[in-house]
């Protein structure tokens, strides 16, 4: 019989609707609970791992590789962790931080034995940099990540899209095998969310991240002491880059895109490491009517890094992705091989198209 009640019809799709946002939503967490599972079962497989997140490291690709060797250590498993970079000097605090094997001090190394690699916070596989040299093509390996762009690289790859940072995709892993943090443990995991949310300012700070920050709290995390440690406090070295960079901050004519720019004699001359650009490109991003900031790190041999932060409005990994870079709707980064003024202007073409 033909309904001739448009608001019932209306009711029947809405429901309809519901039902398959709800059959979609339980799917996905289907999923990753199976892929928790094979990411267990695969730690537990092996006896020998290398530990591995992506170069020039972060607050959650380091937390994120401690928290995945404090793991191994509780199972008594053999482990290496290792970056192609230092460990920022901020993030020394970290239990463990200091075990952390730094490839580019000893390039002439012979990589140790291991049997299977885990690969954390990495969006693709050329991102963990020199240490792919030391990786055969047969070993197995874990991806753990949180960035859309990741091309789920590995034998297992444990991928949350919506995840705010990898570390919480690791404090899932644990709840979901039953394990308990310690305070060592506790403690990087709420240094990878806190340093990945802005201090719970972004937008990705859902009400899952403020549920394990308070469980993570509840584990001993002294919270005040890490977000005044990260997010407070900084070298005069970084003072001093980003006295220069602000007095070259620029704008397009509507003012929707600003950036900035260092240069090598910036970081040589204020003392400055890879590390003191953190936070930077927040200046041109936050100024009122900027729908996109972004960054040019320039370096000797004439590559320029940049650094891309959204407002909302713009996807920068799409961006990002046009010049084969990646990250997150938000907050994206690539390489470029052009000069300068080119880069800019390649950089705010694109922009302005998604715009």
């Amino acid at each position: 019989m033909h309904n001739s009640n448009p608001s019932n019809s209306h009711a029947h799709e809405s429901a309809s609707s519901l039902d398959s946002k709800e059959s979609s939503g339980e799917q996905v967490l289907s999923t990753y609970g199976h892929n928790m599972d094979e990411a267990l079962s695969f730690i537990k497989k092996y006896d020998r791992f290398l530990v591995v997140a992506h170069v020039n490291p972060d607050g959650d690709a380091i937390s994120s590789t401690l928290a995945v060797g404090w793991l191994l250590q509780q199972w008594n498993k053999h482990f290496v962790m290792v970056n192609d970079n230092r460990v920022p000097s901020r993030l020394s605090f970290l239990a463990n931080s200091e075990a952390i094997y730094i490839s580019e001090r000893h390039p002439d190394a012979k990589p140790p034995a291991f049997d299977a690699v885990i690969c954390v916070d990495c969006a693709d596989y050329e991102r963990i940099g020199t240490i792919a040299d030391w990786i055969q093509a047969d070993v197995p390996i874990l991806n753990i990540d949180h960035h859309p762009t990741n091309n789920r690289y590995g034998e297992v790859a444990l991928i949350r899209e919506d995840a705010a940072a990898t570390a919480e995709i690791l404090f899932d892993l644990y709840e979901h095998g039953g394990i308990v943090l310690d305070v060592q443990a506790a403690t990087a995991l709420y240094t990878g969310l806190l340093t990945d949310t802005g201090g719970f300012r972004y937008s990705n700070t859902t009400p899952h991240v403020m549920e394990m920050a308070s469980k993570l709290l509840q584990a001993g995390v002294q919270g005040n002491e890490i977000a005044d440690r990260l997010l407070e406090r900084m070298s005069y070295a970084q003072m001093l880059l980003i006295k220069r960079s602000l007095a070259r901050l620029d704008f397009t004519q509507d003012r929707k895109i600003a950036w900035l720019h260092v240069t090598p004699e910036d970081m040589l001359e204020t003392g400055a490491l890879n590390e003191d650009l953190e936070g930077l490109v927040n200046y041109p991003r936050n100024v009122e009517g900027v729908e996109v900031g972004f960054l040019l790190k320039m370096n000797e041999s004439g590559r320029i890094k940049v650094s891309l932060r959204s407002a909302g409005l713009v996807n920068v990994a799409k961006v990002a992705q046009h010049f084969g870079g990646g990250g997150h709707v938000r907050a994206a980064g690539c390489t470029l091989t052009v000069p300068l003024e080119q880069a800019i202007e390649a950089i705010i073409e694109q922009v302005t198209e998604q715009l």
